[in-house]
């Protein structure tokens, strides 16, 4: 059998080429005429794109910059100013019948209300002392902010330099600025243009401020969604928020060289307040939360949880806020932050807070 097999087997032959066969197979075919990519391509509408609603959204949470408002006499003012005149007259005339019906019944009574009135009006100047001194620091501040916008154009290297020297001194108590003074005090003596030495010193004094600042602001805006998601009133969600707002503002007021006393928190929540309400962005929706964050994750979260998101939303609002008044330099060198900076930060907290709960 396997003679016979190797018997049939071909014999190897050699086959010609003709040139036919040799053309690739490309140039048979005939070659496709050139169209339009537009004719090919659909463009999708805006309005059926998803990712429009979600990119609007996430920029319609931050912020303009935070501007103080403008102090003028107003009506109420002088009301004010009037009763509490008013008000110090009677309270005077009060004390003084108190301390001669003292002296009436004894003289020591009288000696003792004496001194006790004598201290008391001096600690009341010594705290009226200190909130008037931090309602000009604050005032200077803004005053310092503007004239760095003004000397921020071209030909001014002197106010330029003058203003730098007046951020360095209100800065210097603050360790954090000390290697950019340093960076600074070496470049005294050399030839800079205005717009790049404004730039240097922002970069070189405020760039270590603002990441304490974003710090601050992240950890007031954690410890708000987190206690809101898990209070069980809204009376104790009101309270808190205006506790961590407070201390948050506080806080960066005197980062930026700031020391407010009552009446200066007093006013830079009132300007942090208008400043939202009138950009409207007091009311914070769940359907926003939801473009922002994803429809996936929003339909996982619970409704206290997504309250708590919202809550520590609002408290980054503040805080940004709160940094465009204290900030004593405009946001020119370095990026100003926006609610997109915390987003990414707030929402793995509130997945955990959930996990947690659920376990």
């Amino acid at each position: 059998m396997n003679d016979d097999f190797k018997d049939r087997r071909r014999k190897p032959a050699a086959f010609p080429v003709t040139p036919e066969e040799r053309t690739p197979r490309a140039e048979q075919q005939p070659r496709r005429a050139p169209a339009s990519i537009s004719d090919k391509v659909a463009m999708t509408p805006d309005a059926e794109d998803p990712f429009i609603e979600t990119t609007a959204a996430i920029e319609a949470l931050d912020l303009p910059e935070a501007q103080p408002r403008r102090r003028r006499l107003s009506f109420g003012k002088v009301a004010a100013g009037a009763f509490g005149i008013l008000l110090s007259l009677a309270i005077g005339l009060w004390i003084d019948r108190l301390v001669r019906d003292l002296f009436s019944r004894a003289d020591w009574l009288g000696y003792a209300a004496v001194a006790v009135v004598a201290i008391g009006a001096v600690a009341f100047l010594i705290v009226i002392a200190r909130e008037l001194t931090g309602m000009m620091q604050l005032t200077a501040i803004q005053a310092l902010k503007a004239d760095i916008l003004e000397a921020a154009g071209p030909g001014k290297t002197k106010a330029a330099r003058a203003a730098t020297s007046r951020l360095v001194h209100l800065l210097a108590a603050n360790p954090r600025t000390a290697n950019g003074r340093a960076r600074l005090a070496q470049t005294e003596g050399e030839i800079i243009d205005d717009p790049h030495l404004l730039e240097l010193t922002e970069r070189e004094l405020l760039a270590p401020l603002d990441r304490e600042a974003r710090r601050i602001i992240l950890a007031a805006s954690k410890r708000v969604s987190i206690v809101t998601a898990v209070s069980p009133r809204a009376l104790v969600d009101l309270g808190y928020v205006l506790y961590e707002s407070a201390r948050m503002i506080r806080a960066m007021a005197e980062l930026y060289g700031g020391r407010p006393g009552t009446l200066g928190l007093l006013r830079l929540m009132r300007d942090v307040i208008a400043h939202l309400a009138v950009t409207g962005s007091i009311a914070v929706g769940d359907s926003l939360i939801q473009q922002v964050l994803g429809h996936g994750l929003a339909s996982k979260l619970s409704a206290r949880l997504g309250e708590g998101v919202i809550n520590g939303l609002m408290t980054a609002r503040i805080g940004i806020a709160a940094m465009d008044l204290c900030r004593p330099m405009p946001f020119r060198a370095l990026k100003r932050p926006g609610i997109g900076d915390f987003l990414a930060d707030l929402t793995p907290g509130a997945a955990r807070a959930e996990s947690s709960l659920d376990g």
